[in-house]
């Protein structure tokens, strides 16, 4: 397979045009390779320094990250940003990045990731980020309670930094938003549900979701997000038989 049809492939996974609006980041091949075939491909929450190095150490060819190396705006290749570059270009690996589209997607996202992880039923998309629905929201097939909901998604494999238990101690309904979301929980209160999950702690919000009920679990960005790069990966080799490599470097938040 060749950089072109991997690109192909990957835009026939993800509608990268519909998020331009919405997303920050310049999702899609954000550096090149000199040599044009792929039979190996690693995937990473993040392209930084230490997922660089590592993917180099795998022999890879291409990298995908959920977060990329650029982010719409002009960025003077110094520093930081040198560096990772450079390791890219001297080890021929091409950089992919997908966003939003990959947080959105009700296959192969990180919110459907652990909506189907909870066995959640009669999903409907959810979280409007700018108007366009990035997370899902659902109903549990019985009744549980929060820490079966933590112990199902995360443990022993993370530990959410922050746990707000101020709603029904029995959940039905559940709204799941990837990453940096602590204020869309205004959304899950609206809509009246049971629990809300998503990355990043604000103590903003610690004050409105008490006194509105709401169960919060706030599980940290990187747990969040590992999700939709795993099931890429995996989707990836059934439909290619190339190699895939996962590169875990958790960071606690």
């Amino acid at each position: 397979m060749t950089i072109r049809e991997l690109d192909a492939l990957f835009r026939s996974y993800f509608p990268l045009s519909d998020y331009a609006r919405v997303d920050s980041a310049k999702n899609g091949l954000q550096v090149a390779r000199r040599k044009q075939e792929v039979s190996h491909v690693a995937f990473a929450v993040d392209a930084a320094q230490r997922t660089i190095e590592r993917a180099t150490e795998l022999g890879a060819d291409v990298l995908f990250t959920h977060h990329g190396l650029f982010w719409g705006r002009e960025q003077v290749v110094t520093g930081t940003h040198y560096r990772r570059l450079c390791a890219l270009i001297e080890a021929d690996i091409a950089l992919y990045a997908v966003h939003l589209p990959l947080d959105a997607h009700l296959a192969l996202g990180n919110n459907a990731g652990m909506a189907a992880a909870l066995g959640l039923e009669e999903i409907t998309p959810f979280g409007l980020i700018k108007g366009v629905p990035i997370g899902v929201a659902g109903r549990f097939a019985a009744p549980t309670a929060v820490s079966r909901v933590i112990d199902a998604l995360f443990r022993p494999r993370f530990e959410p930094p922050a746990v707000l238990d101020f709603g029904p101690p029995e959940i039905t309904t559940c709204g799941i938003i990837s990453g940096g979301a602590p204020y869309e929980v205004d959304q899950a209160i609206d809509l009246g549900l049971d629990l809300f999950i998503t990355g990043d702690a604000n103590h903003n919000v610690y004050h409105r979701c008490l006194e509105a009920e709401m169960n919060v679990i706030f599980a940290g960005h990187y747990a969040t997000e590992v999700w939709g790069v795993e099931l890429v990966a995996q989707q990836l080799e059934r439909d290619t038989g190339l190699k895939t490599s996962f590169i875990d470097l958790p960071t606690g938040l």
